[in-house]
């Protein structure tokens, strides 16, 4: 493979640990990884050049949370939102019909375009959960297509509660387990009321780990339960939403090390309260951001814009928020990733911006000049 030298980079973010953020440099990349970074003075030579002329070099995002795959659209649902009503997780049954009505292949392409917009954002690591079939064979059909386009892929039967529900548990925990397991990598479940109650999640959630899944919770997200205290309990690798939290919460979060992973796209579209960002990271929880893309409250794929919304309505500063969406977002999925450190994967964004700041500065307006993964541009 061809060497390719990035320079006249005016920051630098690599989150290395002696020099996390570097001024006036450039970086090499060799066989896909990162081979050397430094000042631009002392760039070695190299095959092929990319100028980013004075613009800003940044670690690929990581998006820990999404759902990706699903039939139709809850266009209804959120005009009746904008109008005043407010979300209730019931809403999901809706795109478990779609879902289960459109084709595989259908299911695909939407699928497929939305994880190439995802990439074209910036976003070059990827998980996608299950949880619109809710029957062995679709919660499968769903896991198969998550697979063909990221390796980090969740099973979520536990989301919401079918009509008919008795022995949903049993389904979940015997034949629908089953069936994920070799396609799955982890295990979610919806702990709130509506969905799931903190005893069937712990079920669901312990069999998953039994199988050698990686535990999450969507956790605390519409009103305070037991979701994070569950999370801890059973050492998960995260507890997502976290939006009402009481003091032993927080605590458990950071005795625990489970990462919270927060998604401010998704109370932005439920016109909900947002999870306490400032607060978690005060205390010494690590935190995570992810764009939780679904077609009820949180219709985007653009970490940029969840990265703005965290500054503005968070209170996270620029480069708290942009560690959330890299490092964060690996911790969250127990992975390597998110850094530009010398040997990690090639995977950055090149900003046709000075620093990272100008994603809150500038929302709404494509910052993104190139995408590198594995050191291929894709951009």
């Amino acid at each position: 493979m061809r060497s390719l030298l990035l320079d006249r980079i005016e920051m630098l973010v690599t989150w290395d640990d002696g020099l996390p953020v570097r001024r006036d440099a450039a970086l090499l990349v060799e066989d896909g990884v990162v081979a050397w970074s430094g000042p631009a003075a002392e760039a070695p030579a190299a095959d092929d050049r990319l100028d980013v002329a004075g613009g800003c070099v940044v670690p690929g995002f990581v998006d820990s949370h999404t759902h990706l795959v699903f039939g139709g659209d809850r266009t209804a649902e959120y005009e009746a939102r904008l109008a005043g009503k407010p979300y209730a997780a019931g809403g999901i049954r809706t795109t478990v019909a779609a879902t289960r009505a459109a084709s595989t292949n259908e299911l695909r392409r939407r699928a497929r375009r939305l994880a190439m917009e995802a990439l074209r954002s910036g976003t070059t690591t990827l998980e996608i959960k299950s949880g619109y079939g809710l029957t062995v064979e679709d919660e499968l059909r769903c896991l198969q297509v998550a697979a063909e386009l990221t390796p980090h892929v969740t099973f979520l039967g536990a989301h919401v509660p079918p009509d008919v529900a008795v022995g949903y548990i049993e389904l979940v925990t015997g034949p629908m387990l089953e069936a994920a397991v070799g396609v799955a990598t982890g295990i979610d479940a919806f702990c709130e009321e509506g969905a799931f109650d903190v005893d069937e999640c712990r079920e669901v959630l312990r069999a998953g780990a039994a199988r050698g899944l990686d535990v999450h919770v969507h956790a605390n997200q519409l009103q305070p339960g037991g979701g994070v205290q569950l999370a801890a309990e059973l050492g998960a690798l995260s507890a997502d939403h976290c939006t009402h939290l009481t003091d032993a919460d927080v605590a458990a979060l950071r005795e625990s090390g489970v990462v919270a992973v927060l998604v401010p796209a998704a109370e932005f579209g439920a016109g909900s309260a947002y999870a306490p960002a400032r607060r978690l990271l005060d205390a010494g929880v690590t935190v995570a951001l992810a764009t939780d893309c679904n077609p009820g409250t949180s219709f985007t794929t653009s970490m940029p814009f969840v990265i703005a919304l965290a500054c503005r309505q968070q209170e996270l500063r620029p480069m708290e928020a942009l560690r959330a969406a890299t490092l964060g977002g690996a911790a969250a999925l127990g992975i390597d990733a998110g850094h530009l450190r010398v040997g990690a994967p090639a995977d950055l964004v090149v900003l046709d911006a000075p620093s990272p700041t100008w994603f809150a500065y500038r929302p709404g307006v494509d910052l993104v000049r190139a995408v590198l993964r594995g050191g291929q541009v894709v951009r």
